[in-house]
C-alpha cells in the first residue's frame, strides 16, 4: 500500500494537521470544538481537519 504524502492529502488527523501546521493537538483539538468551525469534518466521533481550509484559516488570523 502506498503512502500519500500530508500535503497532498484533503483531510488529515490531528495529528498529521499538528505536524503539517506547527499548532499543537491540543490547540486544534479546542479550535476544532468549536461549532462555527470550518475546517473540521466529523465522521462519526472521528475528527478529521480540511487542509485547505485550514491552511486558508490560518492565512487570515494574526494570531491564534
Amino acid at each position: 500500500m502506498r503512502e500519500v504524502p500530508i500535503w497532498e492529502k484533503s483531510n488529515l488527523t490531528l495529528e498529521e494537521a499538528a505536524a503539517y501546521s506547527g499548532i499543537g493537538i491540543n490547540k486544534l483539538r479546542r479550535m476544532s470544538n468549536d461549532e462555527q468551525c470550518q475546517f473540521v469534518l466529523w465522521i462519526g466521533s472521528k475528527r478529521l481537519i480540511k487542509r485547505k481550509k485550514l491552511d486558508e484559516y490560518i492565512d487570515r488570523m494574526y494570531s491564534i
